[in-house]
């Protein structure tokens, strides 16, 4: 715990057999409460790796995609009482000794999700990270900080920490279940006026870590641009998105909650 709130973190797993232990050994356990890792139908040992190091792990029968492995990251981890989330990928392309200081920028009550960037000082590129990709992420991000009036040094990291408090809020059962959800929730959690915070983070790109090619990069950021302007014409009053205008109570309902819980555990 961090000032008596339950800090959970939460891995969103697909063919991560050979990365998984490294990822789990260096999480920092001091202030960690729970781990709950979702399978989303990998077709490796992924479930066994996760069961042999005693994580909380729940099974997708069938592949739902990273939105939809999130989505029952989120719901599970507000079932089992999380105060703070941290989604950790467990291909270690993220370093996990993060999470202390991540969910300790929520716990001080001076953010309400923090996201780690790579493009804050020189981790991207040292790490690895395509060229390409760099300038797809600068030209993203620029567009995107325009269309929601944001200032942040990108949107596009995999490696966040949310309060319980957004997971509730923000209507996640309306993003889609590919890669886009990240930014529908980046710009959902823009919209409703949460406290976006960012710190530096190194990367590392190899041959284990998950990365999508260069055709679902082009449709990945299709759906960035389409998201950010989407924001931009409901702030005008020209559309009424569901994701913007969606269950804005809660993000799961009990019933969906009850689901994931049953989706298949290990």
């Amino acid at each position: 715990m961090i000032g008596g709130k339950k800090v959970t973190v939460v891995l969103p797993a697909y063919n991560a057999a050979k990365t998984l232990r490294q990822t789990y050994a260096e999480i920092p356990f001091d202030v960690v409460d729970d781990v709950i890792l979702i399978d989303d139908a990998s077709t490796d040992d992924t479930v066994a790796v996760a069961c042999e190091l005693g994580i909380h792990t729940l099974m997708h029968r069938s592949n739902r995609g990273y939105g939809g492995n999130q989505k029952s990251c989120y719901a599970s981890a507000l079932a089992r009482g999380a105060d703070i989330v941290v989604m950790l990928h467990p291909d270690y392309q993220y370093t996990p000794r993060l999470v202390t200081a991540m969910a300790s920028m929520i716990a001080s009550d001076q953010y309400d999700m923090v996201l780690a960037s790579r493009i804050l000082g020189r981790g991207a590129l040292v790490g690895g990270m395509p060229r390409y990709k760099y300038v797809f992420n600068r030209m993203l991000t620029l567009v995107q900080n325009i269309l929601m009036t944001q200032k942040l040094s990108e949107y596009h990291s995999g490696y966040r920490a949310w309060s319980r408090t957004v997971l509730e809020k923000l209507p996640l059962s309306s993003c889609s279940e590919d890669f886009v959800f990240d930014n529908q929730m980046m710009a959902q959690a823009a919209w409703f006026g949460f406290r976006i915070g960012e710190i530096s983070c190194p990367t590392k790109y190899f041959a284990e870590a998950s990365s999508i090619n260069f055709r679902r990069s082009c449709t990945y950021g299709i759906g960035v641009l389409m998201t950010a302007l989407d924001y931009r014409l409901n702030r005008w009053g020209l559309r009424r998105s569901s994701i913007f205008h969606g269950n804005e109570a809660r993000s799961f309902d009990d019933v969906s909650l009850r689901a994931v819980l049953a989706v298949g555990r290990r």
